[in-house]
């Protein structure tokens, strides 16, 4: 009986990531279009940022962003960043999540979904020897999630892995949809920078 659920579940989740993936590219171009040329009017270097995250089993992948930091930005976790690196533009972008947008990308080629858990930097190693404990990788990252909703960010990887194995333990259709429309509702932050002064 579990097989079958969880065959109904990835089968019916893997199509809502499709179709909401289409949306954004296609439906929605015109707001990419707008945040694309928004970034560069400000400021310089790409629109997208691209960085190496460790997604499904442990395997790597290229996950895209706007660009919410300015050009030259050390490649760290967000909560190890100052808040003085992220342009204004960026502000409001991480704000209201579309500077994640461009993820639709990762869904398209089953990298990503739409939920799961925040997929982390190679360099972040304590969280995923947490989430290899708790089996956390046996399952696509996100672009909202579990954790995301209830404000546990990647300051904390043990806190963190924990939530991440509870959504694990709690996936169902329903509570993706219910995760997904407390995103869109704004429940949860973006990633969270460091609240150190620069």
């Amino acid at each position: 009986m579990k097989k079958r659920t969880d065959f109904f579940y990835k089968i019916t989740m893997r199509f809502i990531d499709l179709i909401a993936a289409m949306f954004i590219l296609v439906v929605m171009s015109w707001l990419l279009l707008l945040i694309f040329v928004w970034i560069k009017l400000e400021t310089t270097g790409p629109a997208i940022f691209q960085q190496k995250r460790v997604g499904l089993g442990g395997r790597m992948f290229i996950c895209n962003k706007f660009r919410t930091m300015h050009e030259g930005t050390e490649d760290a976790a967000s909560h190890l960043i100052s808040p003085a690196r992220i342009t204004k533009s960026g502000k409001f972008l991480r704000a209201t999540k579309l500077d994640e947008l461009p993820q639709a990308w990762n869904i398209l080629l089953n990298e990503m979904a739409i939920v799961g858990p925040r997929p982390c930097l190679p360099s972040q190693k304590e969280l995923i020897a947490e989430r290899i404990q708790r089996n956390v990788l046996t399952i696509k990252p996100g672009i909202t999630g579990w954790s995301q909703i209830r404000s546990i960010d990647m300051s904390d990887p043990c806190k963190l892995a924990r939530s991440d194995a509870e959504y694990l333990e709690l996936r169902s259709v329903m509570n993706d949809i219910k995760i997904m429309i407390l995103t869109v509702l704004g429940k949860g932050q973006g990633d969270k920078v460091s609240s150190s002064k620069p």
